[in-house]
């Protein structure tokens, strides 16, 4: 066992010699690596002075990796820091492989320093030999501990986006994609939606076919087929979630289908059900927010019919009927937010199924959906003049801070609401009319043709409605 005197003198005779007589010294590094069975003094100088000197001594290689691998699981922190510093010292050719299983085998650690001097030495190593790193954290994914587990999916999700693609070649990239089915096995939960961020931040998914396949998995990971649960708010949580990570990858060609039909046929009919809980209008009108959304890319299928008889019956529980007595109109409400996504979805819908509100529906239901939607245009225009003259009445500088613009937002849900009903309530629906959606941000132009028509709603409305501007 090395003192303290005898590791100082052996470092100084290495520290003096001229590079090309280092391999001379054998015996020196020797007593060097005998530092690791003393004290906490004599391990951490080792801890240093053990990669420093490492390349010189390819015959010792081996022993010097393996004693410096006992100090990264010492017993004090601060030697394992020492330690975790110096092995990017040893990740040389052969010995890159075994560096980034000993880093990856350190995710585990409850010491938050030690874990980012893990993650910093992870990703110097990544950029090193990616398809050799990748191969290991694989690996460990698929067979690992669960917090080793959770932890270099967490890496991956973090990192790999920043890399360039002469980091992240083809092959390594083809590696991760080759895996993936694997990997998907053994993740669920909240490292699933890391794991779809590591999948989409592959070059080679930047196309319709990479996108096509991340919304699949996420169609898999809804488990959109098992109908245990499905009216749960639990489930409708789940499926928000999901359909909130999935919506970025929706295109023209990236087709929302399954989703609009999991959402017509196992959400819309039990929304109803969710009325007794505090936060159903919370719950409500997110969910006619993510449909409304992905109606946009919903392409022509066999299920279309169905999603918008769907979307009909749900419109017309939102439409009230015209009052026999006129006293009747206080207790009525006005759902503006969910009224704009359903007519939205209808229109949208209706684009792949010209003639449904022409052929599809008849007689009474139709009718009175005509009754309804006229009844609902009128309290409308009641609620849009009052308004517009508001603004126009009171400059920016007497309105309340924020006034102004929660004006014009709840001004785009009505405007929206009357040109989408212009377009359903023709003959035939001409679905030609286009609106951007009232929660979108708004562009430019948008902005500046609304300050100068003055566009908004009031936040008094009449009494005689009840209103919901929930948006």
């Amino acid at each position: 066992m090395a003192s303290m005197g005898e590791l100082y003198r052996n470092y100084w005779i290495l520290a003096d010699a001229k590079e090309e007589d280092l391999p001379k010294h054998k015996r020196s590094y020797a007593a060097i690596l005998d530092g690791i069975s003393g004290g906490f003094k004599e391990r951490m100088l080792a801890a240093r002075l053990i990669p420093k000197f490492f390349k010189y001594f390819p015959e010792l290689s081996a022993v010097a990796f393996t004693a410096h691998l006992d100090l990264c699981d010492d017993k004090y922190i601060s030697v394992r820091h020492q330690a975790v510093r110096g092995l990017l010292q040893f990740a040389t050719n052969e010995n890159l492989p075994n560096v980034a299983d000993v880093l990856i085998q350190l995710l585990k650690t409850d010491d938050v320093a030690e874990l980012d001097l893990a993650n910093n030495a992870l990703l110097h190593i990544l950029k090193v030999d990616a398809e050799g790193t990748l191969k290991k954290m694989i690996h460990y994914i698929r067979k690992g501990k669960k917090i080793v587990r959770k932890r270099a999916i967490k890496f991956l999700s973090l990192k790999l986006k920043s890399l360039p693609e002469e980091v992240m070649s083809k092959e390594a990239e083809q590696l991760i994609l080759f895996n993936y089915k694997r990997m998907l096995k053994v993740v669920g939960g909240e490292d699933f939606y890391l794991f779809i961020r590591i999948l989409s931040s592959l070059h080679i998914m930047q196309n319709d076919k990479g996108r096509q396949l991340l919304v699949d998995l996420m169609f898999m990971e809804v488990d959109l087929h098992e109908t245990k649960n499905a009216d749960s708010l639990d489930s409708i949580y789940r499926f928000i979630k999901c359909t909130q990570q999935v919506m970025p990858f929706f295109s023209t060609n990236v087709h929302s289908n399954t989703f609009v039909t999991h959402f017509c046929e196992k959400i819309l009919p039990i929304l109803g059900s969710l009325n007794n809980l505090e936060d159903d209008n919370d719950v409500h009108l997110e969910v006619l927010k993510l449909l409304a959304e992905m109606s946009r890319f919903c392409g022509v299928n066999d299920k279309i019919e169905y999603c918008m008889l769907t979307v009909f019956d749900t419109l017309l529980n939102y439409l009230p009927l015209p009052p026999e007595d006129a006293k009747d109109n206080e207790d009525i409400k006005l759902h503006f937010s969910h009224i704009e996504c359903l007519l939205f979805v209808l229109q949208q819908l209706g684009k792949k199924l010209p003639d449904f509100l022409t052929m599809r529906v008849h007689g009474e239901k139709l009718a009175d959906f005509q009754i309804r939607l006229q009844y609902f245009a009128e309290n409308l225009q009641e609620f849009i003049q009052p308004l517009r003259l508001a603004l126009e009445e009171n400059s920016e500088e007497v309105m309340k801070p924020g006034e102004r613009k929660i004006k014009r937002e709840v001004l785009k849900i009505m405007s929206n609401i009357e040109t989408l009903r212009e377009d359903l309530s023709s003959f035939p629906p001409s679905y030609k009319s286009s609106v951007t959606l009232s929660w979108t941000p708004e562009t430019e132009a948008e902005i500046g043709q609304k300050r100068k028509l003055e566009m908004t709603a009031s936040m008094s409305p009449p009494k005689k409605q009840k209103t919901d501007l929930m948006k």
